[in-house]
């Protein structure tokens, strides 16, 4: 089930997705720096039922940026709503994993047509917009938590990315205000926590749920900030359940 390469050249930009699997498709969207060679033991696990696209948003793994391109959340949101026009998969379910849990729904509430369903694993940001000293501190809290075959992939990806476009979002994630869209969010929607992620707050993820009119939680006992692959087999249960009951 190793998969292969999509290349799709979207508002300029080449844009890089892995694919694997057979099914009816899922979209997979990367956290802040992060890149597709790193949702490798999910996107396996997804693969078992679904065509799992785990897309490389612009200036991350294979996908081409700009200078000073993306600057913030919004160009990472039209990207996507783009890329999905662009490779037919407008109405497809969308999973995004940390920052990518904040692009789809932002995505969601302003291009109401490009997905059908959400699972945003981790999602950060909202209500709370730490500051970026307060999200690298409690990476680092997160980091001895983390599957150290994850550490080597992980820093390819953010030296791929950059300093300069990572802090650049991480500094719009403490502004973006998300959380008024959250209520024009009208697709199911699953949010998945781990209950020793010292990124994301419980109450956080609580707090969209209440904002969102079709949200639910499932909390992953011991689970990591990086969900995804720490514990890529309960993801994929409660993706498949969700996806199956809300299909």
């Amino acid at each position: 089930m190793s998969g292969h390469p999509l290349y799709t050249t979207v508002r300029g930009l080449r844009t890089h997705a892995w694919v694997r699997g057979e099914g009816p498709p899922l979209v997979l969207v990367p956290g802040l720096g992060c890149a597709s060679w790193m949702y490798v033991r999910v996107s396996r696990e997804l693969a078992r039922s679904r065509t799992v696209y785990v897309y490389d948003p612009p200036g991350h793994g294979h996908s081409a940026g700009r200078p000073g391109f993306p600057r913030v959340i919004e160009d990472l949101t039209d990207h996507l709503a783009a890329w999905l026009e662009a490779t037919g998969l407008s109405g497809a379910p969308v999973f995004g994993h940390s920052l990518g849990g904040e692009v789809i729904f932002d995505l969601a509430a302003r291009y109401p047509r490009a997905t059908s369903a959400l699972i945003a694993c981790a999602p950060t940001g909202i209500p709370e917009n730490p500051s970026v000293r307060v999200q690298f501190r409690r990476l680092l809290r997160d980091l001895p938590r983390e599957r150290p075959g994850l550490l080597c992939p992980g820093f390819t990806a953010y030296l791929r990315s950059g300093s300069a476009l990572m802090y650049r979002l991480a500094q719009d994630q403490s502004e973006h205000d998300t959380g008024p869209l959250l209520p024009y969010v009208s697709v199911p929607t699953l949010l998945l926590n781990g209950t020793r992620d010292p990124v994301i707050q419980t109450w956080t993820v609580q707090a969209i749920c209440r904002a969102i009119p079709h949200a639910v939680v499932r909390d992953v006992e011991g689970g990591t900030h990086a969900l995804t692959d720490s514990f890529p087999r309960a993801v994929a249960r409660l993706t498949r359940d969700f996806l199956d009951a809300n299909s």
